[in-house]
């Protein structure tokens, strides 16, 4: 059966733009059972030469400069977010209004309000969207989901994760630009919250729930930098470290924490849920480790196990796509799986998640972290 064409329009060709790129060349080599293939039909980017390098490299069919022409071209029916945090809104809301589908880069928008209004565009266009909060996609992470959900756990009493990294260590570091967009708050947002902590956040709101409340703190260790654009050095006004306390609607506690100032750590995510009858603990450097503490197991045998989520026989989820069990997969496979899980919910008119709604829930609590470093006090989300 001749498969449907998903015609993507890329909007961005940097990292995120590669992640999402690899997800749609390989999707149906994996999931066969796809009704639509990805057909890469148009890249858009404000270079033309390094937009036309890209394009060569990935084989996308064609160019555009302007994200307002790709979004009127008829032969597009997805809008791929891949730009800066400022320009998500206007990007999203004239696809929705186009009838485009879209997927959007995380975080959703630069606050709650832009997000409220990305919320409603794609909802009155009744338009398939999805943000990519791609450690979801974690089979290991997808796993622990699974374990939750059948109450394994029981209660949870406690749910602690952190996000670190050390790039920005380095005082003559510029802010601003094509390359340091993220250390500028006019088109970040904020810092370590809305890059980091929102992966953080995502994942604890997938597995335990909203959060009610959040108390917090946030450094900003080199206060000037020299602005790229402007040649001129200027305050930072991006957070280079936040830590948050918080209390999920299910009554358990919440941990956070993300800097970019931990000397040593490229990437270090994890996570711990402690519960009633189980904990687990997940790493992002050893990604396929899901890590099972049961207090039922026999008092001299009971201990920590390390389950390598590999397996096809045991249900874990997706990895019946890919090899042999004990053979690992990694990062790049999280958009794989994403990719897949928006085309079979095109193809089956099932929801998809996370969505818009869904990632404006995360939004909501960056913003509580923010005002409550700002004034001191504990903020109701």
């Amino acid at each position: 059966m001749a498969l449907k064409p998903l015609n993507i329009g890329l909007v961005g060709y940097g990292f995120m733009g590669r992640t999402h790129t690899n997800g749609y060349k390989r999707v149906n080599d994996f999931f066969p059972e796809l009704k639509h293939r990805p057909v890469l039909k148009a890249v858009c980017g404000r270079s033309p030469e390094k937009v036309q390098a890209f394009a060569d490299q990935w084989q996308y069919e064609s160019v555009e400069s302007d994200w307002k022409a790709l979004i009127a071209r008829p032969d597009i029916d997805a809008i791929d977010i891949c730009t800066p945090n400022n320009s998500h809104a206007e990007i999203a809301i004239a696809a929705a209004e186009a009838g485009k589908m879209i997927l959007c880069e995380k975080p959703l928008a630069l606050n709650p309000e832009e997000g409220e209004r990305m919320c409603a565009a794609v909802e009155k266009a009744g338009v398939a969207n999805t943000v990519w909060y791609n450690y979801r996609r974690v089979p290991a992470v997808t796993m622990a989901k699974q374990l939750i959900d059948e109450g394994k756990l029981g209660k949870i009493y406690h749910y602690r994760a952190n996000f670190l990294q050390d790039w920005t260590i380095n005082e003559d570091l510029p802010q601003g630009g094509e390359a340091l967009w993220r250390l500028d708050a006019a088109a970040a947002g904020s810092g370590v919250t809305g890059d980091l902590l929102a992966h953080c956040i995502d994942t604890a709101l997938w597995l335990n729930g909203s959060i009610k409340d959040v108390t917090a703190m946030t450094e900003t260790f080199v206060k000037e930098r020299m602005h790229t654009e402007t040649g001129k050095k200027e305050k930072v006004t991006i957070d280079d470290a936040c830590a948050f306390m918080c209390h999920f609607e299910n009554g358990s506690l919440g941990l956070f924490e993300s800097t970019r100032y931990a000397r040593g750590h490229k990437a270090l995510y994890t996570l711990e849920i402690n519960g009633h009858d189980a904990s687990i603990r997940w790493d992002l450097h050893d990604l396929h480790r899901l890590e099972y503490f049961d207090n039922s197991d026999e008092g001299r045998l009971r201990g920590w196990r390390s389950i390598h989520v590999s397996d096809h026989s045991g249900d874990q989820p997706y990895m019946d796509k890919w090899w042999v069990p004990g053979l690992q997969i990694g990062y790049e496979h999280t958009f794989v799986h994403q990719v897949a899980d928006f085309i079979s919910s095109i193809d089956n008119n099932t929801a998809m998640h996370p969505n818009f709604r869904d990632a404006l829930e995360t939004q909501q609590v960056c913003e509580a972290v923010l005002e409550s470093a700002k004034v001191g006090t504990w903020k109701n989300v």
